[in-house]
């Protein structure tokens, strides 16, 4: 009975190495895709004035790749800080159903310990953790900050390269940079939809998001998507079939 009880400790250790080496891997392959949104990312900042040191600290402190385009592009137009206050804050409302996602799992870390993830919450760690969460079947927070510390270090680091190489790069969306670290996204979207409910809310989002964003612009759209879209996935998921 000993030795089956330390083969299944032995086993289970194995599979947690294994699952942070695989969640390790896909951080850094993230990181790579987001050099080209860095690029394109510091290209905007340094056209709107920034300096590499400013551009650089603002994906430290603001670290929310999608809300500092937003600002850098409203800084350029002279826009008052209430309105760049008002929709970035709109393009950052879906961290609140990220929260809700994870606030489960963890449940039992200290206020500190939250309010210090919550900091370095992006959609990618988000991803990663929630889907290496629910491979294991439990909480496993070493692997939260080996996916947020990757994202947490190369960010500023692919900011401060855009800002240096950007100006070697004319036009880097001519070049496909700027749909690179999307389409990553989209590609770990499929990997954590594994039913119905997931499916719905995944497609919902996306055409909620493409057609928002032409007919009343981006920050709406993803707004709407990221409210819309679950209410979907749940009315699938009362349709017979549990989320997994």
């Amino acid at each position: 009975m000993i030795e089956q009880g330390a083969s299944a400790t032995g086993s289970s250790n194995e599979d947690l190495g294994a699952a942070r080496r695989d969640l390790v891997l896909a951080s850094l392959a993230f990181a790579v895709s987001g050099v080209g949104f860095g690029l394109v990312y510091g290209l905007a900042a340094r056209e709107a004035g920034f300096s590499l040191i400013e551009a650089t600290s603002m994906s430290v402190f603001v670290f929310a790749g999608a809300a500092q385009f937003a600002a850098v592009g409203l800084i350029a137009d002279s826009a008052g800080w209430p309105s760049i206050v008002f929709l970035t804050a709109l393009l950052n409302a879906r961290h609140l159903l990220y929260s809700a996602a994870l606030a489960p799992w963890l449940a039992g870390r200290s206020r500190l310990e939250r309010a210090a993830m919550a900091h370095v919450l992006t959609d990618e760690t988000f991803a990663l953790s929630l889907a290496h969460f629910q491979r294991l079947g439990r909480t496993d927070v070493v692997g939260y900050w080996l996916a947020a510390g990757i994202d947490g270090l190369s960010w500023p680091i692919v900011t401060a390269v855009g800002v240096i190489a950007g100006q070697l790069i004319p036009n880097p969306a001519q070049l496909g940079l700027d749909v690179v670290f999307p389409a990553a996204m989209a590609g770990l979207a499929v990997t954590i939809a594994t039913g119905r409910p997931e499916v719905a809310a995944a497609v919902a989002g996306a055409a909620l998001a493409i057609v928002g964003g032409i007919v009343v612009g981006p920050a709406v759209s993803i707004v709407a998507g990221g409210l819309l879209a679950p209410i979907v996935g749940l009315l699938f998921e009362r349709d017979g079939e549990p989320s997994r």
